[in-house]
């Protein structure tokens, strides 16, 4: 689900597009489970992806960046700039964009 490597973190993701609200909803195989409301056209839910994790790890979007699965739910994310133990505690919480939205 994490795994930290020499550029940052990487983290794998279940994209749910149309949703009604962003939010990190829990764990789907080995994967966190991101509701967007972006339809997936035209990489509308992959730009809005990076804006949620940028927003809700509190780091600029630049620092998101989207390594495979860019026209797939399945995703693998890398983010810079944040602790290991920081992006756990914040999407693994259960909190985590529930009061947060892009």
């Amino acid at each position: 689900m994490l795994k930290k490597d020499k550029d940052g973190i990487r983290i794998k993701v279940f994209v749910k597009p149309r949703a009604k609200k962003n939010a990190v909803v829990g764990i789907q195989g080995d994967a966190i489970k991101i509701q967007i409301t972006s339809p997936p056209v035209e990489g509308a839910a992959n730009r809005d992806l990076r804006k949620f994790l940028a927003k809700t790890l509190g780091i600029s979007p630049s620092s998101v960046e989207i390594l495979s699965g860019h026209t797939a739910r399945h995703k693998t994310v890398r983010v810079v700039g944040v602790a290991p133990e920081e992006v756990h505690a914040v999407l693994l919480s259960g909190d985590a964009g529930k009061q947060k939205d892009v």
